[in-house]
């Protein structure tokens, strides 16, 4: 593909911990360190076949869950009293439980940001304002690049091995499914993350949607949203920084 996303904002370890930990329904003071590591490890597999730049900031926290999965295979000292003997996961679920206090303060805040908008909202004409009214009958809440990554592996776990009888040179690019992404959308208002994928004829042009999704993500073109957390991705182009198709496109090919 030969493509490289450097994200401006991403959600860091702790995040994807928390992110595990909910979609396991899992108490955060009583980690099933092996399972959490396994699936861990899995999200870190897709991150550096994506050729994400944010690896590095993982594998920090990934070589930290291995030594906390080391220590707890080892058999109590027997010099030390069993109730003086410290979790080897204590000093991790305190670091997630003051990170996500700080998460959920942050959530209010901005929850209330946007509400405060409605007070300022800017003069739209009437189309515009009956297509808000539209979208005002449903609520949805932005999906985080976990619930992204988590959508594209399952898609690609449905695609059955290709049996390939004759060879077909077929190229995908970035930036060709950038222009076809914000084209689809010029007909349709949202249209869901699945459908994209089960309109990719091999797992490469998967791949290089999804990367286009990031892309435009980035750029602010698109917002990719969820009804409920775990729920179908729905991609829907992001009203408060709409540009020309062009213009999107471009800035695609210069990054």
């Amino acid at each position: 593909m030969g493509y490289k996303l450097k994200l401006d904002i991403f959600e860091g370890p702790l995040d994807l911990l928390l992110y595990l930990i909910k979609k396991n329904d899992i108490d955060i003071s009583d980690i099933p360190i092996a399972e959490i590591t396994k699936q861990y490890m899995e999200y870190i597999k897709m991150m550096e076949m994506l050729d994400l730049d944010i690896v590095g900031d993982f594998l920090v926290m990934a070589a930290t869950l291995m030594q906390i999965k080391s220590r707890m295979l080892l058999p109590p000292d027997p010099m030390e009293e069993e109730d003086e003997e410290e979790d080897p996961r204590d000093e991790l679920v305190r670091r997630l439980q003051e990170y996500k206090k700080f998460k959920e303060i942050a959530d209010a805040l901005k929850e209330k940001e946007l509400k405060r908008k409605d007070f300022f909202s800017r003069t739209v004409d009437e189309e515009v304002k009956n297509q808000l009214r539209e979208d005002a009958k449903e609520i949805f809440f932005e999906a985080s690049l976990f619930d992204l990554i988590n959508a594209l592996s399952d898609a690609l776990n449905k695609v059955p091995e290709e049996i390939i009888h004759e060879i077909i040179a077929e190229e995908y690019t970035v930036e060709q499914k950038i222009h076809d992404i914000l084209h689809r959308l010029l007909d349709e208002s949202k249209v869901s993350l699945s459908q994209l994928f089960r309109k990719a004829r091999s797992k490469i042009e998967m791949v290089v949607t999804f990367l286009a999704i990031l892309e435009l993500i980035r750029l602010k073109e698109i917002e990719a949203v969820q009804k409920r957390t775990f729920e179908d991705i729905e991609i829907l182009r992001n009203k408060d920084n709409m540009v020309p198709i062009d213009t999107a496109e471009d800035a695609g090919r210069q990054s």
